[in-house]
C-alpha cells in the first residue's frame, strides 16, 4: 500500500482493515511523477539505465493494466504501442484516445 488513504486522521496501511460502511476514506497523495500509473516510473528508469531507445519503434505492452509502459513508451517516442490485458477498460483515458495506441482489451497473451 502506497499509504495515502485516510479515514478523517487516521492512516489506513494495512489492506483488508475493517471499517464501518459509513466511514469516510480520502486519498492524500501528491503524484510525484508524470506517468499514468507508478510502474511507469520503474519502466522510465529502466530504458535510461540500458540506453534503449524507443524513437519511432512500434511496440507492445503486454499486461498493459493502466498503460504505465505504454505511457512511458510513447512519450520516449514510440510510433505504435499495443496495449495488451486480459482486463477491460482499465487502461487511463490519456492512453486510450491516443492514436498511436491500439487497445487489446480482453486478450490474453499467451
Amino acid at each position: 500500500m502506497a499509504g495515502v488513504v485516510y479515514s478523517e486522521t487516521k492512516k489506513l496501511d494495512k489492506a483488508g482493515i475493517k471499517l464501518p460502511d459509513d466511514a469516510p476514506l480520502e486519498i492524500k497523495a501528491k503524484k510525484d511523477h508524470p506517468w499514468v500509473s507508478r510502474g511507469g516510473v520503474k519502466l522510465a528508469h529502466a530504458l535510461k539505465h540500458f540506453n534503449i531507445a524507443v524513437k519511432g519503434f512500434t511496440a507492445a505492452d503486454i499486461g498493459a493494466s493502466t498503460g504505465g509502459f505504454t505511457d512511458v513508451l510513447l512519450t520516449n517516442g514510440a510510433a505504435k504501442v499495443f496495449a495488451v490485458d486480459v482486463g477491460y477498460g482499465e487502461l487511463a483515458w490519456k492512453i486510450q484516445k491516443d492514436p498511436r495506441v491500439v487497445v487489446l482489451d480482453r486478450t490474453n497473451a499467451r
